[in-house]
């Protein structure tokens, strides 16, 4: 009775808690999905420009885009190459946003028939310049551009291509408007005559003077006592130069050495011993060196010169079948087969046809239309009239002419042509870029070529060696700790190294090769903390600590204590140094008896001018040069605390210069190191005001 009692007097309360619990319930229900949605939104931005929003995705599809190119025109990427890219694109978004910002401000814009001007008219546009120029000729192709123009207007709008263009052409209309907003801010510059008189005179006038100098050096710094209040009053004096524009961080770190040691160096080899015995024998030489060469050099013709010398030297001394090697060069080891040796032009001289097999309905066709090409020609019809009226690309302009070229500089089988044939061969020759009608020209020179199958193999850590090393790394990490991070490291002998200031994006730490990952880590960890892992670089094992975050903003002055510490003890020894100098100057007129004073000799600075403010031998001393410019002659400056020491001058007299013959032209001077310098200049103060989140450290 008692329970049911309790329950019947408490049941309004449950009923309330029961409706409050369900309410919160339903509550969180919505919040929570939303937060976790949001988190997860953040999670995949790779930054913020003034309230824009960066997706990963849009962003990592033109770094994909940046690599792949970069990728078709070097043969290859790399770490390097793709932070390269990363930058490149993260700049491209600020750049594009500050610009879109400012332009919308003032008005520019790109109509449509400027830029219809910009893809074909007179004057294209750089880009469409170099998108559309030949590569054989090297000279932009109009026919090619109107070919693709003809294509891309029958794109549908949905189509990857179309899509493609119309990014490409909003980067030309950007460049455009780049060059508008610039051209407004140098036009906005100018320099009057009273700027240019006195440039011309601080970079003319003349000062002769003598000075004395208390070098710090004269003091020991163990003989100067600095407490914090110096430390304080230096730092309040200077706060400007402790403003720190962008975090960063820095670590101290123990590598784990694991390079090729001297057995693994033998065994390399041994091994490049035996592929050059196989290269020897093999039936196809070619397809041996392809799957066993680690750089994949083509089998072709090479002159002398253009390999490592060892193997230059014995490849053009060496009979065909001879294998030549291994040869140790760089850390790599090189052999090579002789496959033929023969004495051909140095260059020459070209004329082509090139025929689209687009245009002419397939191979077949545009080969037979060339071979009546070249029937025309051998039966004396003019060469620079059928290259006009049937070529497809720029040459035709010029009648076909391709100028002289030497080894290297076409693809292999247009060059094989040219350089096999002789002078006055007309040629039917198909390549990747269509059908050729070649004639030879010229050739010019003749020296012997060596067409060669190379193999390399370069010395590398064995399995064993970079065991070894790793065993080493991880029985180190796991004894580590965030408070025992020096003493275990001193405890063990290994040296300690330390990687300061490194920037979210950095791409080196010295002594330390592809260090991104390790870079990434340590823009997540907390100051103290150590590694997560073992981290593995190239030949390297290291386990690092997170010694020092230093936020954007002011940085405190325990941040940047021991970076001034000179600094301070140098304005303690300047008071030391400067009573001693006023001392001495009581009942002194001159500079000279001053210095049978302090048992110093004054030393004499000629030709000195304010605009290059150097004491010849000693430092670069503003202070002392803006001193000596404001002085009368004969008179003896007060002491002057300098960047090397504490000093004391007299001027003995200036040359002025002759008035400006020329002052417009040293207006004119003046006004384009502006211009040069505006565009920069304002970009970084859009970029200083701008408010910009960085999140690229996460994904890259």
């Amino acid at each position: 009775m008692g329970i049911m009692t309790f329950l019947r007097n408490r049941a309004g309360l449950l009923v309330v808690w029961a409706i409050g619990i369900a309410l919160i319930a339903f509550l969180l229900g919505e919040i929570i999905p939303q937060m976790l949605g949001n988190m997860n939104a953040n999670q995949n931005q790779i930054g913020e420009i003034n309230g824009e929003e960066i997706e990963y995705l849009t962003f990592n599809q033109e770094v994909e885009a940046g690599i792949n190119n970069m990728r078709q025109q070097m043969g290859g990427s790399n770490d390097q190459m793709s932070a390269y890219v990363v930058e490149n694109v993260w700049n491209q978004y600020i750049s594009n946003a500050l610009l879109e910002e400012e332009v919308e401000r003032i008005g520019l814009s790109v109509g449509s028939s400027e830029l219809n001007d910009m893809v074909s008219g007179q004057n294209p546009s750089p880009q469409i310049v170099q998108s559309f120029t030949n590569p054989q000729t090297g000279e932009f192709d109009r026919n090619q551009l109107s070919v693709f123009l003809t294509n891309i207007r029958n794109e549908p709008a949905s189509s990857v291509q179309k899509q493609q263009w119309e990014n490409f052409l909003q980067v030309i209309k950007n460049d455009r408007l780049q060059q508008k907003y610039n051209q407004l801010i140098q036009n906005s510059v100018y320099v009057t005559s009273l700027e240019a008189e006195e440039e011309h005179k601080q970079r003319n006038k003349i000062a002769n003077f003598s000075y004395l100098l208390l070098d710090y050096s004269s003091i020991p710094d163990q003989d100067v006592e600095v407490t914090d209040a110096d430390y304080q009053a230096y730092y309040d004096e200077h706060k400007e130069e402790f403003y720190n524009p962008n975090e960063t961080r820095s670590i101290r770190y123990v590598v784990f050495n694991a390079e090729p040691t001297a057995a693994d160096s033998l065994a390399v080899k041994e091994k490049a011993t035996e592929l050059a015995h196989g290269l020897e024998i093999a039936e196809n030489d070619s397809l041996y060196a392809a799957i066993n060469s680690e750089t994949k050099y083509p089998v072709t013709y090479y002159t002398k010169g253009n390999l490592s010398p060892a193997l230059d030297s014995a490849l053009f001394n060496a009979s065909a079948g001879t294998v030549v090697g291994p040869f140790l060069s760089n850390g790599t080891y090189e052999m090579a087969k002789v496959l033929e040796s023969k004495v051909g032009p140095d260059s020459v001289t070209a004329s082509h046809i090139l025929l689209n097999p687009a245009l002419e309905g397939g191979v077949d066709q545009a080969t037979a239309k060339a071979d009546s090409i070249k029937n025309l020609i051998q039966n004396g019809a003019s060469f620079a009239d059928l290259a006009s009226q049937f070529g497809t690309d720029a040459s035709r302009e010029e009648g076909g002419k391709l100028g002289t070229f030497g080894r290297g500089a076409m693809i292999p089988d247009f060059e094989n042509a040219v350089f096999d044939g002789k002078t006055g061969d007309v040629l039917v020759v198909p390549t990747q870029y269509g059908v050729h009608v070649i004639r030879i020209d010229n050739q010019i020179g003749s020296s012997k070529v060596v067409k060669a199958a190379i193999i390399d193999r370069s010395i590398q850590s064995s399995k064993e060696t970079l065991n070894a090393a790793y065993s080493e790394a991880s029985e180190f990490f796991g004894q580590v700790n965030e408070d025992n991070f020096n003493d275990l490291a001193a405890d063990a002998g290994y040296t300690i190294q330390n990687g300061t200031e490194i920037a979210p994006m950095q791409t080196f730490i010295q002594d330390l090769e592809n260090p991104r990952e390790l870079i990434r880590w340590a823009y997540k960890a907390e100051e103290g903390d150590v590694t997560d892992k073992v981290y593995e670089l190239p030949n390297k094992y290291v386990v690092a600590q997170l010694s020092e975050i230093r936020e954007e903003g002011y940085l405190p002055l325990n941040s940047v204590k021991e970076d001034i510490k000179t600094q301070v003890i140098n304005k303690a020894k300047a008071a030391i140094l400067t009573e001693k100098l006023n001392s001495a100057m009581n009942g002194t007129s001159t500079i000279e008896e001053l210095g049978q004073k302090l048992d110093k000799t004054a030393v004499k600075a000629e030709n000195i001018v304010f605009a290059n403010p150097i004491i010849p031998g000693v430092a670069q001393e503003g202070k002392v040069i803006g001193t000596v410019f404001g002085l009368q002659p004969n008179t003896l400056s007060k002491s002057i605390e300098g960047n090397r020491g504490v000093y004391v001058v007299s001027v003995h007299d200036f040359i002025n210069p002759q008035q400006a013959q020329n002052l417009d032209a040293i207006k004119q001077q003046s006004i384009n190191m502006l211009q040069q310098r505006a565009p920069g200049s304002v970009f970084q103060a859009l970029l200083e005001k701008a408010d910009i989140t960085d999140n690229r450290a996460r994904f890259y």
